[in-house]
């Protein structure tokens, strides 16, 4: 049976930060995929991108879920639970 994300309690109505990475856009660097911190909307790069700001994010700040900032993807993941999760149908 697959695990259960501990941490949905947290998530919060955000604003995302930049639309972009916000730390790529200021380094004048580039990212590959954008990721969306549901706890306050910092918006970072994937990991498949060289910096991978989102989970440098998430080990600054411990906030646990992101979310996909891509179009037409509606994901969400838990760093500490390891999960990804897919909205209800």
């Amino acid at each position: 049976m697959a695990g259960q994300c501990t941490h949905l309690d947290q998530i919060r109505n955000v604003t995302p930060s930049a639309q972009g990475c916000e730390e790529c856009l200021q380094q004048g660097d580039t990212w590959i995929h954008l990721r969306e911190c549901l706890i306050c909307g910092h918006v970072g790069c994937c990991d498949s991108s060289r910096n991978r700001h989102a989970t440098k994010h998430f080990h600054a700040t411990q906030h646990p879920l992101i979310r996909s900032f891509e179009r037409g993807e509606n994901w969400m993941f838990c760093y500490i639970d390891q999960i990804t999760m897919e909205p209800s149908p």
